[in-house]
């Protein structure tokens, strides 16, 4: 199984989204959106912007 998003609503009413690993525990997670289609644009967002994403150690 690969990684998944998933996307769902908080307590608060409001939707988000998290990433799972293909061992389903959860890797990333959002704020939460006001509308499921702002949701589904973090995770577009992400797709598009994550894989050349440079890493910076602040340490």
């Amino acid at each position: 199984m690969a990684a998944k998003f998933e996307i769902y609503k908080d307590a608060s009413g409001g939707f988000r989204w998290r990433l799972k690993a293909a061992n389903g525990e959860p890797i990333a997670s959002s704020e939460s959106y006001t509308t499921k289609s702002a949701a589904q644009g973090g995770v577009a967002s992400v797709q598009k912007n994550a894989a050349g994403a440079d890493v910076v150690d602040l340490t």
